[in-house]
């Protein structure tokens, strides 16, 4: 799980665009940006809710087993489940630590992150708003300039370059505002999103440290035989052959 949240959060950052150009062609990258920002963040959720969801269920297969009747009638066998069942809360107490603190440190500034995107696109819109309205304007004046130079004529295209002028200086401000800004907004992403990484990486480093002294510590109180997997297999196989030798459970 490490890992997967590791090169799964590297690479959204390596997908988070490749560069922005304002003047002939469409942001197209920002749009990417902003999709893989809060495609990144519905993932870590989900990656969180997970993981609570893991340990929850590790809790409660231990008290189920601590309540089970062989307890009441093996020593042994209560020692074990007791020893299982405060490690699972053990684990469970440590997960949700690190789920809030990747939700501080990661999910929290994904979200503030996505939050600027509404504003950018609306300056993006009001951009090609005014884009628009150049572009019709210009096209009118450009009539009038072809047709023969006559009283009317010249009025109509004084007329229209003047309405064309406050257009014209609307749309150059709001393309240099982007052209300056959006690229600063882009290049920052690495900076932002870096510290998250970090956290993100912290936070699981801790946690599995925990969780190998948890685990040792349990094996330690548990594990007196110092079985083997396959020995315990092998074991488990023989019990249960010899529960299949029983008259009550042969076959017909």
């Amino acid at each position: 799980n490490t890992f997967m949240l590791y090169y799964s959060f590297k690479a959204r950052l390596q997908l988070l665009g490749s560069t922005v150009l304002i003047a002939g062609v469409e942001a197209t990258e920002n749009q990417l940006l902003e999709d893989q920002t809060k495609k990144l963040h519905k993932d870590m959720k989900k990656s969180t809710e997970a993981d609570l969801a893991m340990s929850k269920a590790a809790v409660k297969i231990s008290a189920d087993l601590l309540s089970n009747p062989l307890c009441e009638q093996d020593q042994a066998f209560l020692d074990s489940m007791t020893a299982l069942d405060t490690a699972m809360r053990r684990m469970d107490s440590f997960n949700q630590e690190k789920v809030n603190q990747i939700q501080k440190t990661v999910i929290d500034p994904l979200k503030k992150y996505s939050g600027v995107f509404p504003s950018l696109n609306m300056a993006v819109k009001r951009r090609e708003q005014a884009l628009q309205d150049y572009k019709r304007l210009q096209s009118k004046a450009e009539k009038y300039e072809e047709k023969e130079k006559t009283g009317p004529v010249m009025v109509k295209l004084h007329q229209a370059r003047e309405e064309l002028r406050p257009v014209r200086e609307d749309f150059e401000a709001k393309n240099k505002q982007l052209l300056d800004e959006m690229p600063k907004f882009y290049y920052s992403r690495i900076d932002y999103f870096q510290p998250s990484f970090e956290a993100l990486i912290r936070a699981q480093v801790v946690y599995f440290t925990e969780m190998y002294n948890i685990f040792s510590e349990l094996t330690d109180q548990i594990d007196q035989a110092g079985l083997t997997d396959e020995q315990r297999e092998r074991e488990t196989e023989a019990k249960l052959s010899e529960l299949r030798a029983l008259s009550i459970v042969a076959d017909d």
